[in-house]
């Protein structure tokens, strides 16, 4: 086991232990019981960067914990509405009946509602930055991240490739996967910098190739991958005709783009010297995972 392999070990339960504090702490209702189920198991990946990010700055596990569970709410919220009929249509989530599957349609939209609103309650508590300034621009900037600037564009986006008669561009499948996969990473790793009034910019960099070559991995193992360990159906893309990186650059060319994406992202940590080694060792996790 590697010491990024044991970092996510130990950060992972306790990002899922506040998250699942908070849900405890709503009223009891079939929504809650949907909420808490969807937030368990993942890797928690986006939560680890915020941790990691807070951790280069400064700023004390306890407090970076709210954020980190703030940006996992957000997360789930999206995973629950992308697996809905209207959406992509998936019956598998972490190798469980996913929320609409398990209970229904209407429950899952709910649940996905309270977990987005649940994660900027989390980041409006005192003790989610350590400023009032410092809390408002995490609300703001997880707003646009997460909505029709960012990954909610490119959803539609994704949606509206699926209709056109006409594939994606390289070009285009970039621009989409920078709001649909990129937007909430970049929000995660730049979350340690702005608690403290920093420059995200060099995270932000680190952000943008990490999110791109999660995306490519995750285009590889849709054609490759193991769907018991996936924990979801696989090799959809080529039955829904979509295009994606594999199919315009193939696996190998797919594979050489996201290792030149990881070294992109090695790069972008160059200030931070050997403090951003964990976020070093996440981007080479993201093109070597299995699920």
């Amino acid at each position: 086991m590697t010491e990024f392999d044991r970092a996510l070990a130990d950060a992972a339960p306790r990002i899922e232990a506040r998250l699942q504090q908070a849900i405890a702490e709503l009223p009891a209702s079939s929504v809650r019981d949907a909420m808490a189920y969807a937030a368990q198991g993942g890797k928690k990946l986006r939560g680890f960067l915020v941790l990691e990010s807070a951790r280069l700055h400064g700023i004390a596990p306890e407090m970076a914990l709210q954020a980190a569970a703030a940006i996992e709410a957000l997360h789930v919220n999206s995973l629950i509405h992308d697996d809905l009929p209207a959406m992509d249509d998936d019956d598998l989530r972490r190798g469980q009946p996913t929320v609409h599957v398990k209970w229904d349609e209407a429950t899952a939209i709910l649940a996905g509602d309270a977990l987005q609103t649940l994660a900027f309650a989390l980041l409006a508590r005192d003790d989610a930055a350590p400023t009032p300034e410092a809390r408002l621009d995490l609300i703001a900037t997880l707003a646009q991240a997460a909505g029709a600037a960012g990954m909610v564009l490119g959803q539609t986006q994704d949606i509206e490739a699926e209709k056109s008669p006409v594939p994606l561009s390289l070009e285009a499948i970039t621009e989409l996967q920078s709001g649909k996969t990129g937007a909430l990473f970049a929000w995660a790793a730049c979350a340690g910098a702005r608690m403290v009034r920093a420059d995200p910019a060099p995270l932000a960099a680190y952000a943008q190739a990490l999110g791109l070559a999660f995306q490519i991995a995750d285009d590889i193992l849709d054609v490759e991958g193991d769907a018991a360990l996936a924990g979801k159906r696989l090799q959809k893309d080529a039955a829904a005709g979509k295009a994606t990186f594999v199919l315009h650059l193939g696996l190998d060319g797919a594979r050489a783009r996201a290792q030149a994406l990881v070294q992109e992202a090695h790069a972008a940590l160059a200030p931070y010297g050997d403090e951003a080694h964990l976020l070093q060792q996440t981007a080479d996790f993201v093109i070597a995972r299995r699920n």
